[in-house]
């Protein structure tokens, strides 16, 4: 059987079952466990299921959506969410900066300062440096997550973890008040969490469709978060929720992207 012949089964199987094992697979496609966790890896790397230790999950929660499509969603929010969000950083921090459309935005807002040094994952953050010579950028190794343009894995983890930064800021694919940030890819969360133990302070910067929102990997609970960034459409009852568990919760509006503290 070919590579992708018995991919397809792997995703069939997801699709009935909702989650799989390597040893439940080796023994279906009549395989070696090294083969179908090569496959798992390579499925994984795409897209189209979710990682977990000794297996796979899948569903709507377990799908990462193409960096294109996220780019062009809420853009007003996003927007609005990153100008606030650059108030909270002062020339000359250290800041680590993860993947994501927002976080992409709130680099574009931070070119125009000096003395700045970050960290990043992220080669749309790191681009927007590029032409900001005023602030010094380090960019992790890793392997490229090309869903979401970024470098993730051990070489990733290593540069982040010899790092101590002012602050962390974070997206992820969603925020809820009892579940924590979370991520559909493992990978990701390793490297988001490995973001968030290097840093004083831990900002997460995530749009009103993203609250209330678990998916399949938990990157950092509640507890974790310093502060949330979010826009004036997000769930009155998540808000509260979050705030009551020690989020600082700061809405941004469309219109002037200025701070109200929830």
């Amino acid at each position: 059987m070919i590579a992708a012949q018995r991919r397809q089964l792997i995703l069939d199987s997801l699709r009935v079952d909702g989650a799989v094992s390597i040893t439940a697979l080796a023994l279906l496609l009549d395989t070696s466990a090294v083969t179908i966790r090569r496959d798992l890896d390579y499925l994984d790397s795409v897209g189209k299921l979710s990682r977990t230790h000794g297996g796979a999950v899948a569903g709507l929660t377990a799908v990462e959506s193409p960096y294109a499509e996220k780019v062009v969603q809420a853009i007003a929010e996003k927007e609005a969410i990153a100008r606030l969000a650059a108030t909270f950083v002062r020339d000359g921090d250290v800041l680590i900066i993860g993947p994501g459309t927002t976080t992409e935005a709130l680099a574009k807002n931070l070119t125009i300062r000096t003395g700045l040094t970050i960290i990043t994952n992220s080669l749309p953050v790191a681009t927007a440096f590029v032409e900001s010579p005023g602030n010094q950028l380090i960019m992790t190794g890793g392997t490229l997550r090309a869903s979401i343009l970024a470098l993730v894995g051990d070489a990733t983890n290593r540069t982040i973890r010899g790092i101590h930064a002012d602050t962390t800021f974070l997206s992820g694919n969603g925020l809820d008040a009892e579940f924590g940030l979370s991520t559909p890819n493992m990978t990701v969360a390793d490297a988001d969490r490995a973001m968030a133990a290097s840093a004083t302070r831990v900002v997460v910067l995530a749009d009103h469709t993203k609250l209330g929102v678990r998916t399949a990997i938990q990157t950092l609970p509640t507890a974790s978060i310093s502060q949330l960034v979010t826009d004036s459409g997000s769930p009155s009852a998540q808000l509260e929720a979050l705030s009551q568990k020690g989020v600082d919760v700061h809405i941004a509006t469309i219109a002037s992207g200025l701070l109200d503290t929830f």
